[in-house]
């Protein structure tokens, strides 16, 4: 079994002692991801905003584990807000519409109330 951890060197990978994803063999697994856009430093107020931004961040993970948002077999949702689920909707079509993972959605109080998403996802890679 082989095993390698990505980072994106982010401060909240080293203070809670985690990696951005960890590939064991043909698996990814991606962990929570946010609306944190860290080229920037900032996260938007809008939930659309953070959810595009979350999908980057997990895209982005996905590159550096040799995977694509193709192979994603598993999502986990979580939005501290039902009344947000709905803004959701459209943009999770966009990405995940014709790959159609496996998923939960679950409504959660998160790190901070400026945090209005988090998603993780599994992977396969071909």
């Amino acid at each position: 079994m082989e095993k390698k951890l990505i980072s994106t060197n982010s401060v909240f990978e080293r203070d809670m002692a985690f990696s951005r994803a960890v590939v064991v063999d043909k698996m990814v697994f991606v962990s929570g991801c946010t609306g944190y856009n860290y080229a920037t430093h900032t996260i938007s107020d809008s939930i659309e905003e953070q959810l595009e931004q979350t999908i980057q961040n997990i895209i982005y993970a996905l590159e550096q584990a040799g995977a694509s948002l193709s192979d994603v077999v598993r999502a986990n949702y979580i939005v501290p807000n039902p009344a947000d689920i709905d803004k959701c909707y459209p943009i999770v079509q966009k990405y995940f519409n014709d790959i159609r993972p496996a998923c939960t959605l679950i409504c959660a109080n998160l790190i901070s109330d400026k945090v209005k998403v988090e998603i993780e996802v599994t992977a396969v890679k071909k």
